[in-house]
């Protein structure tokens, strides 16, 4: 059977929403994270059943990839636990289910508005001012795993896990190597996990559209996260972690556009 657009998406839909996703692997190879907060921008074209659960898949494989592609800088699973992503993953995993309790419970947009200024405020201030502030961060065992599980608490909040572990790496200095050591895989266990929720509390959203869209987009996902990835081999660890300020901004808009439902405004304009 031949693989088609799935009917609800016109030809300048797709090729709107390929464009989308292509920014985004590119931003993801290159800096490690953000790939679903600037993929948010798919739900002005996509429902947010079928956007959520085909941003955390495309963002798992653009994970996969460029950790592949970064092996060398990458600590093997036996070296996970000591100053590496296993306490953050841990922490993670806790705090995920209480980001998405919270979701029920709090104006959720509210928050989402509230955390993307947050993050646009951090990015500008750190990027003019990256270092006037010297910060003597803890990165001993329960520190990790609090941060770990603050990111899932964002996460289940914004579906924006890697923040937290972000501003801890930047602010403790870490150099882009280090940084991506711990980054990625936790925004990949993370991703893992919240899938693995979604496929048994709600398997009907992973049916036939959701498979089309994913075959579709993968060809052009995987080599824009190439394009990134040997980006990234260039730069050094200043322009790296300006590049982090930039992306940190950039999902903060997403966020706050995201929260502020501007996109279901947009969406209905055109």
């Amino acid at each position: 059977m031949l693989l088609a657009i799935p009917i609800e998406l016109s030809m300048l839909s797709f090729l709107m929403l390929a464009l989308i996703l292509a920014a985004s692997g590119i931003m993801s190879g290159l800096s490690g994270f953000g790939f679903s907060a600037i993929g948010a921008i798919s739900l002005s074209i996509l429902r947010p059943t079928l956007a959520i659960p085909l941003l955390m898949a495309l963002s798992t494989a653009n994970q996969l990839l460029s950790i592949g592609q970064l092996k060398a800088d990458m600590k093997p699973l036996n070296q996970w636990w000591a100053g590496s992503p296993a306490p953050f993953m841990l922490g993670g995993v806790v705090g995920a289910p209480i980001g998405l309790w919270l979701l029920q419970v709090l104006p959720a947009n509210a928050l989402m508005i509230a955390f993307g200024a947050f993050l646009i405020a951090y990015a500008a201030y750190f990027s003019f001012k990256p270092d006037s502030i010297p910060v003597k961060m803890d990165k001993g065992r329960a520190a990790t795993i609090s941060v770990g599980c603050l990111g899932g608490i964002i996460g289940g909040l914004t579906a924006f896990p890697g923040a937290a572990v972000v501003i801890w790496a930047n602010l403790a200095h870490l150099s882009k190597d280090d940084t991506r050591a711990i980054v990625q895989p936790y925004i990949l266990g993370m991703q893992v996990f919240s899938l693995a929720v979604l496929a048994v509390m709600q398997p009907s959203v992973f049916n036939n559209e959701f498979w089309s869209l994913m075959i579709l987009l993968l060809p052009i996902v995987l080599p824009c996260t190439l394009i990134g990835t040997r980006i990234y081999k260039r730069i050094s660890d200043f322009n790296f972690r300006r590049i982090s300020y930039v992306l940190l901004g950039s999902s903060g808009i997403g966020i706050a556009v995201k929260g502020s439902n501007i996109l279901k405004v947009a969406a209905t304009l055109l």
